[in-house]
């Protein structure tokens, strides 16, 4: 308890160093909801629901672990890295390594995943249930390019207008969402079907993998700063008190988000018996809207949908397109990156919604440990201190597995290897192969440290301490 105390900025009673009153906690967790509540994740609990059936529960319980549980770690382990979250990542493990990383994870929030599959999302949720099979490529076609164009004037010509029109798009997209669950709840679609596939013997770990498509945990690196920065605007300096105002409004989001994603993992599990088997997400969405409340249900959703992405896609566009420019020094101007960026995801996105959600994965599969590890343990840094070889004995680990679990998602995996792997390392059949290697290479780490000299700036804080 007294390390919990120290690290999270409570006093002897129990309250929050420089606390903040209650309304300023509730903005604040409505502010990091309107963040992480993103149009284009809302796909991800339908298809679950649907697959998992009667162990929808423990799936979404394992989703919600890594869509929103980590998350908000790391937006509080940020905040106790004083809003810093790079040079810790630079420090504590290698500077390379850091580089890299952050290449691979913008790319992900950026121009390989997140911003095709805004366009692919609205298409497929907006404009799809309007079209026939003939005219499916070509509407598609129309749509992200009158999309992308739109993200890309947008981006290019930053003003208030898009802040004020996502403020008010959080409110109406949540009250669409609650009168579908409403209606969902008063009215079920279908009754609940078995599971399929790994839902059936590990509901919670295939949950757990599912809740890396959100992308919320990387995205958290990129916007930490903004919440720290946004709780110091209101008096805060200590940064222990910033993570513990963090973690605690964050409960707001928690709550939330366990609503919102769980009653569209019941719509989901409700609608296999009516929809039958459908590609993705969004389909499944777009049909129960549209037997609840017909095709003005529908128009009302994708003038929504198709805004909420808008606005979602011009924010990770800009963020991707700056950090390269600073990364290149300003080699290749910001409105070039951008350019290459919308075109790229212009073309990405024409393959489907489907076949985006199936590349990602091999890719999220190697990058989301690394970051989970990471999170973890700089959580702990007041204990962990100087001894960077806990953080770079847990990573190296975890990168070496996490790769083979990637090559195995993606199923290029030797068969002899697979084999092999299957029967000595737990979690491996489900993609977790990386979790006890971890936890290893944090032991491993730490006995290294013990034949090590500690800094003498170590030295100096633990007297001042």
């Amino acid at each position: 308890m007294n390390y919990f105390i120290e690290t999270f900025g409570y006093d002897q009673e129990g309250s929050i160093i420089n606390k903040l009153n209650k309304k300023d906690l509730l903005t604040l967790g409505f502010m990091m909801f309107s963040i992480y509540f993103g149009a284009g994740n809302l796909i991800f609990a339908p298809a679950l629901g649907q697959a998992a059936g009667e162990h929808t529960l423990l799936a979404i319980i394992g989703f919600m672990t890594t869509g929103v549980g980590l998350p908000l770690l790391g937006i509080t382990a940020i905040a106790l890295a004083g809003g810093e979250y790079v040079p810790l990542l630079r420090t504590k493990t290698w500077p390379l390594f850091a580089t890299v990383l952050l290449v691979i994870l913008y790319l992900i929030i950026g121009p390989l995943f997140a911003m095709p599959r805004t366009g692919a999302v609205s298409f497929e949720i907006g404009i799809r249930p309007f079209l026939t099979a003939d005219n499916l490529a070509l509407g598609q076609l129309i749509y992200t390019a009158i999309f992308f164009a739109a993200s890309y004037y947008l981006a290019l010509n930053p003003n208030k207008i898009i802040d004020r029109v996502g403020k008010m798009l959080t409110p109406a997209l949540l009250l669409v969402l609650f009168i579908l669950f409403a209606q969902a709840f008063h009215t079920p679609l279908g009754g609940i079907l078995p599971p399929t596939g790994t839902y059936v013997d590990a509901p919670y770990a295939q949950g757990f993998q599912d809740g890396y498509q959100t992308m919320d945990l990387l995205a958290s690196i990129a916007i930490g700063a903004l919440v720290t920065n946004a709780v110091r605007l209101r008096g805060i300096t200590d940064s222990r008190a910033i993570g513990s105002a963090c973690l605690i409004s964050g409960l707001i989001t928690v709550v939330l988000m366990t609503v919102v994603y769980g009653s569209l993992a019941y719509i989901g599990a409700t609608s296999a018996s009516v929809l039958g088997d459908t590609e993705n997400g969004g389909q499944i969405l777009a049909g129960a809207v549209g037997i609840f409340f017909g095709s003005s249900g529908n128009l009302l959703l994708a003038v929504i949908i198709a805004l909420a992405c808008l606005t979602t896609c011009c924010g990770i566009t800009s963020s991707a397109a700056m950090f390269f420019s600073k990364l290149l020094k300003g080699r290749i101007s910001y409105e070039r990156l951008l350019l290459l960026s919308i075109l790229f995801s212009f073309a990405a996105s024409n393959i489907g919604l489907t076949q985006i959600i199936a590349l990602a994965v091999p890719f999220l599969v190697t990058i989301y440990p690394l970051v989970i590890v990471f999170v973890i343990l700089s959580l702990f840094d007041h204990f962990i201190g100087w001894r960077k070889s806990i953080y770079q004995g847990a990573i190296f680990l975890t990168l070496i597995f996490s790769l083979i679990d990637s090559l195995h998602a993606a199923g290029l995996c030797p068969a002899a290897l697979h084999e092999l792997l299957s029967r000595t390392i737990p979690f491996y059949g489900i993609m977790m192969g990386w979790v006890c290697p971890a936890v290893i290479g944090a032991l491993g780490g730490f006995c290294i440290s013990l034949f090590q000299t500690a800094p003498a700036s170590a030295k100096e804080a633990h007297t001042r301490a």
